[in-house]
């Protein structure tokens, strides 16, 4: 693999951590803030629309403002967390910025004091901000007096998002040592995939004895994380751990619970199902965790130069939609992404899109695997929605989890099925088929697993602290129910809870995968039978719409329905039919 890999340019926003404009910006969004808070703070019911539409634009500065700021000092640390002066830099824009913000609650407060009349004719007489306006009032009945919203928003750098903090840079100075040579995080996960059982075993019981040799930081932070939210949860009013992230993500309670029990009474005849097939391609009776995402022994070694990567996926976005191409290509031709592995950056891959109206950035640890292919599909997919949407303004546009990860996933699905019609023999498609199913069930099963977990643990929390061990009794019984019979679940295992970021960083994130990947499932589905006129067009212009647009909306020019649950039954009936194909193929 070439060293000589793309990294990102971040010199758009600042030219480094010693850019005095940083300060500069810093200083000026607190005195934006202040001006603000004087001109506005106990009037608002008293404004009048063309005021109202002066302090929107003051809002919208202000949020291009933070979000360059905190865009920055975040992109920068996560190459280089082993970076005193990145992580410092970090942390005092996230203080910065925090205090300022204080002098912005009132708005909300205030904005849901006036009478529904009211609300309606400005959202009348200014429609550009019908969504905001429309999401702040979907808070109104969760909302806590200033004094207290500014308190929780002061002390969230010192509470929660402080053992957020504190957990990521933990987790990213920890090394794994196989066979005497030693491997940062990302290095490893790759070695947990390797084609040598050996050595992805070797790696899988290194990653667990790591983290549970770790694993009384790891379950302080989880604790003080999970009751951090706790408090915060009943102080609003909400009834459930995970309605929070549920109103944020404009789903009820209810429907996410359906997705949830549907996936799971699809367990058995998914991912046990194709365990059992696995286990027989492997010639063994029963296959271990870590041989989930092994590849088969009929799979070339074939490594991947990121030129030619590039290639695959422009390919496949070319063919599905000229239009996603044209979009896609800026990427490339710019340094919008930071490609290699190296120590001390971030493990995993990611999209940021710090700034509505300008460019996302792209991270990767790319290490020429098929599955980095993929995995630069998926990142693309993310990035080309964020494009779709710029135009949306800055106060609608906000990341609705659910819907976030559809373009990635359906960007996933595209180069996959552009692989599978060019391989040239049986063994290429199974494997090719063999890859895609497992991706699918970490994504549409796995994380809905991952859901239950969280469910438990943070239930457990109302009750005390919640140990070390019970935490892993609890994941080793979530990942048996999940994964069936066939996949040996062991002590090499009952820790790896601790290594899912989303657990920490973003509480009941999870369901958001699964919840896209049936969404995607569905649209492919009507793609393959051309169910819909202008399909493309049609999926172009929901990407669009993600941000501002209803669930019935945006789906309604395809005839589904989230509420349904036959809809949910209708993405997992896709995955069952890769199955049959695989089946067919053997």
């Amino acid at each position: 693999m070439s060293k000589k890999m793309p990294v990102w340019d971040l010199s758009e926003y600042y030219k480094g951590v010693d850019d005095p404009n940083i300060e500069k910006d810093i200083k000026k969004y607190q005195k934006l803030a202040v001006e603000f808070n004087k001109k506005y703070k106990g009037n608002v019911a008293k404004l009048e629309t063309k005021e109202f539409l002066e302090a929107f634009k003051c809002m919208e500065k202000l949020r291009n403002i933070s979000s360059k700021l905190g865009g920055f000092a975040y992109l920068n640390s996560t190459t280089d967390m082993l970076n005193e002066k990145a992580t410092a830099l970090y942390q005092k824009v996230e203080e910065c910025i925090s205090e300022a913000a204080t002098n912005l609650v009132f708005w909300s407060l205030e904005y849901n004091k006036l009478s529904a009349k009211k609300q309606d004719e400005l959202i009348k007489a200014l429609p550009k901000y019908a969504p905001y306006l429309n999401r702040v009032k979907k808070y109104k009945k969760y909302e806590l007096s200033e004094e207290v919203e500014q308190i929780l928003l002061q002390k969230d750098i010192t509470s929660g998002s402080a053992w957020v903090r504190f957990y990521e840079e933990s987790m990213a100075r920890l090394e794994y040592e196989v066979d005497g040579k030693k491997y940062n995080d990302a290095e490893i996960s790759k070695l947990c995939t390797s084609k040598d059982e050996k050595i992805r075993h070797k790696a899988g019981r290194e990653v667990n004895r790591v983290v549970k040799e770790n694993a009384f930081m790891i379950s302080y932070c989880y604790n003080m994380i999970m009751k951090d939210k706790a408090i915060d949860d009943d102080k609003r009013g909400f009834k459930l751990p995970m309605s929070s992230r549920n109103l944020a993500e404009e789903v009820s309670d209810e429907t996410v619970e359906c997705l949830a029990n549907t996936v799971r009474d699809n367990y058995k005849n998914i991912a046990w199902r194709f365990y059992k097939i696995k286990a027989k391609l492997m010639g063994k009776k029963k296959i271990h965790y870590w041989d989930r995402n092994a590849p088969l022994n009929i799979e070339d070694d074939k490594e991947y130069k990121w030129k030619d990567s590039v290639k695959i996926v422009l390919d496949a976005y070319k063919e599905f939609s000229p239009k996603l191409y044209n979009v896609a290509k800026d990427f490339f031709e710019n340094d919008w992404i930071d490609v290699a592995p190296k120590k001390g950056k971030r493990s995993g891959a990611f999209c940021s899109s710090p700034l509505v109206e300008g460019h996302p950035f792209l991270m990767l640890n790319y290490v020429g695997q098929k599955r980095d292919v993929l995995t630069l599909a998926h990142e693309l997919g993310h990035g080309c929605h964020h494009q779709l949407r710029r135009k949306n303004g800055v106060l609608n546009e906000r990341s609705r989890m659910t819907t976030e990860e559809v373009a990635s996933v359906f960007g996933e699905m595209l180069v996959f099925q552009s692989m599978l019609k060019k391989a040239k023999t049986n063994d290429e498609k199974i494997s090719l088929l063999v890859m895609k199913i497992n991706d699918m069930i970490n994504t549409a099963i796995r994380q809905i697993a991952f859901h239950f977990f969280e469910k438990r643990a943070h239930d457990e929390r109302k009750q005390g602290e919640v140990s070390a061990e019970r935490l892993s009794e609890i994941w080793v019984e979530e990942m048996k129910e999940s994964l069936g019979p066939d996949v040996v679940i062991d002590d090499s295992v009952d820790y790896l809870w601790g290594s899912i970021g989303h657990f920490f960083f973003l509480p009941f994130y999870v369901y958001a995968y699964s919840f896209a990947d049936c969404v995607v499932n569905s649209l492919y589905w009507l793609k393959m039978q051309d169910k819909v006129d202008n399909f493309e067009d049609k999926y172009l212009e929901l990407l669009s719409k993600t941000a501002i647009g209803s669930y019935d909306d945006i789906f309604k020019p395809f005839g589904l329905n989230p509420k349904d649950k036959d809809f949910w039954q209708g993405g997992l009936n896709l995955i069952g039919y890769y199955i049959d194909e695989l089946e067919k193929l053997i």
